[in-house]
């Protein structure tokens, strides 16, 4: 069970796996999340399920290399068998038949808005996709969005591939066009999903945003991904991970996000120590 059957390194820090999962494929819906554990002794990772297939059990994730549990994920290859995958937890996305809808995808953002692009497009609405990451190197999935997109623009910061510039540029463009938006969806880093529901507000745009990026242990019982919402508490794992983005207090989730940089660059030095003395 959980077999990885592909790999796909997107960029040095950007990796994909294709796994073995069907119970989890036969109940995944957009917008759910997996909890990873890599190993037996291994910690919890949240990861949202970027793609499936209910017909052949398999789902895709996404995931950055960034501390010691995705370090050790990134070396694993095909063939090789994740220890857990739970899921699908998570409320699903809400695909209505809204309209028009704005799908902003930043960073590793763009896996997750995949699926919701696809299946709002499926009933009816007209797509418009923005995905954006800081190189084009770190750009991922292009053809796989055009694919389920009646519009796609492309922006990198320094300019390297599309248009230069954040994905809120090409955002706000659309919304002071006198073009009717009728609901954004944007996924990504937690400052960019700030600015594009900073953006949308004085327009009165519906915006969802995923909270994905504050998770830990996936079910409630942490705390770890507490989230002021419209002035209530609210968990990120269990009453989202989607929110309305207007109503989250931003500066409060990212102080949050800060609070164990220090341990987790401790836990990233000494697997790299050990790695060092195999």
């Amino acid at each position: 069970m959980y077999e990885i059957l592909e790999k796909h390194d997107h960029s040095p820090v950007t990796k994909e796996f294709k796994v073995y999962a069907p119970r989890v494929a036969s109940k995944a819906k957009a917008g759910q999340f997996v909890i990873v554990v890599p190993w037996e002794k291994g910690e919890r990772v949240p990861l949202t399920i970027a793609d499936f297939s209910r017909e052949e059990g398999w789902i895709t994730l996404v995931f950055l290399v960034v501390g010691k549990s995705t370090k050790f994920m990134a070396g694993m290859k095909p063939g090789d068998r994740l220890y857990a995958v739970v899921g699908p937890l998570g409320n699903p996305s809400e695909i209505e038949h809204y309209g028009t809808v704005v799908c902003v995808g930043g960073g590793l953002g763009i896996a997750p808005i995949y699926p919701i692009a696809r299946e709002l497009r499926k009933i009816g609405n007209y797509i418009i996709s923005i995905i954006g990451a800081r190189t084009k190197e770190l750009l991922f999935w292009e053809d796989k969005i055009r694919s389920v997109s009646d519009e796609l623009i492309v922006c990198t910061d320094d300019g390297s591939y599309g248009r230069q510039g954040v994905v809120t540029v090409p955002l706000k463009e659309l919304l002071e066009s006198g073009r009717k938006i009728d609901v954004v969806w944007a996924i990504g880093p937690a400052i960019m999903m700030k600015f594009c529901s900073l953006t949308t507000k004085p327009f009165g745009v519906k915006t969802i945003v995923s909270l994905n990026p504050i998770m830990v242990d996936g079910t409630g019982m942490c705390g770890a991904c507490r989230v002021e919402v419209d002035g209530k508490t609210r968990f990120a794992c269990v009453d989202g991970p989607e929110f309305d983005g207007h109503k989250v207090d931003w500066d409060l989730l990212m102080a949050r996000q800060r609070l164990y940089c220090e341990q987790e660059k401790l836990a990233v030095e000494l697997f790299e120590k050990q790695e060092a003395k195999c």
